[in-house]
């Protein structure tokens, strides 16, 4: 008989740390596509992953690494993408979905220029949002944080707190689990 693995094959974590049993059901209005870079796909750190078990409504697409990126169609679609001066107030009217980059910034700038699909997508940007201080990676900025922090902003904007709150809360709990797991945090990581 096998040994059971190390790390849950779903969130990644190491088994002792498996956070699937704590992933809430967070209802939006907004379709969240995540369009996360190939080599997000394996990284326990990867939030954009967690953000999509979170979100029933929501899409998660593969770009790179060999294979075509097939984004759904986009009907009422932004893209959450600094660009454009922060939006403090939901637009009118707004989007029906909400295009997210989970990648690394340098990942996400090259994504962003090379997706077709994107061209001419009204820019969903956020104010500078304040970088907690346990994390699993370093942010390269101030305000860059994890794509689930991202997403939680844009909700909060877009559709209130609830649905932005319970994904923050998700995000402190993979932090904590990882950290108890041994992994290191950095402060003001993304």
């Amino acid at each position: 008989m096998d040994p059971a693995p190390s790390h849950c094959a779903r969130c990644l974590l190491q088994q002792r740390a498996c956070l699937c049993a704590q992933i809430p059901t967070v209802p939006t209005e907004t379709q969240i596509i995540i369009v996360r870079h190939h080599r997000e796909a394996h990284r326990s750190s990867n939030s954009g992953r967690m953000a999509h078990y979170a979100l029933p409504n929501s899409v998660l697409v593969d770009h790179g690494g060999g294979g075509p990126t097939v984004i759904p169609p986009l009907d009422g679609a932004w893209v959450l993408y600094p660009g454009g001066a922060p939006l403090t107030a939901a637009p009118s009217p707004p989007p029906r979905q909400l295009v997210v980059l989970d990648a690394t910034w340098s990942q996400a700038r090259k994504m962003f220029h090379k997706l077709g699909a994107l061209r001419g997508l009204p820019l969903l940007s956020l104010p500078v949002l304040p970088v907690p201080a346990a994390r699993l990676r370093a942010s390269p900025g101030p305000g860059q944080v994890s794509t689930i922090e991202a997403i939680a902003a844009a909700l909060r904007l877009l559709e209130g707190e609830p649905a932005a709150a319970a994904l923050e809360a998700l995000f402190a709990a993979m932090v904590a689990r990882a950290v108890e797991a041994g992994r290191r945090p950095v402060g003001g990581a993304s």
